[in-house]
């Protein structure tokens, strides 16, 4: 047997020795969900950033690594999105109050509460609105994959 023909399997996860460019793959949904629980589970990374506006949401980014950028969203009391879009793959985790999603499809039009730590993926183009409902603000957690340059 040839051995020269067989990968060396102490490479995986390094350079290329020919100097190829080696293309990583995005990360999938379940490791998005994965990095916004972990972001989740250690709040001392970023509550200190948590703002309160009356008037609007504040989004605050957090970090973008790896393809992947993060952020967090405090939603106001009665606040409404109105009806949006989205391109793409991002998953969202809510902290805390309550936010309710309306999606609209083809199949017609759902309603359903936001629970607190549970995430919720939002995968290929997703038309919906969000509603904070309740008299608290609302904290929610993103992650989505951002464009290939």
């Amino acid at each position: 047997m040839d051995l020269d023909l067989a990968p060396d399997l102490m490479m995986r996860g390094q350079d290329d020795p020919h100097g190829r460019d080696l293309l990583r793959n995005p990360p999938t949904v379940g490791q998005l969900a994965s990095r916004i629980r972990d972001l989740a589970a250690r709040p001392a990374r970023w509550w200190h950033l948590v703002g309160f506006d009356p008037a609007a949401p504040v989004r605050v980014p957090l970090d973008e690594v790896d393809g992947v950028r993060l952020w967090l969203t405090t939603w106001p009391p009665a606040h409404r999105t109105g009806v949006h879009d989205h391109v793409g793959t991002e998953v969202s985790i809510m902290i805390a109050g309550e936010l309710v999603e309306v999606s609209i499809a083809e199949e017609g039009v759902a309603e359903r509460p936001l629970r607190a730590n549970r995430v919720r993926v939002h995968g290929g183009t997703h038309t919906h609105e969000l509603t904070n409902p309740g008299p608290a603000f609302a904290i929610t957690l993103h992650a989505q994959l951002t464009p290939a340059v």
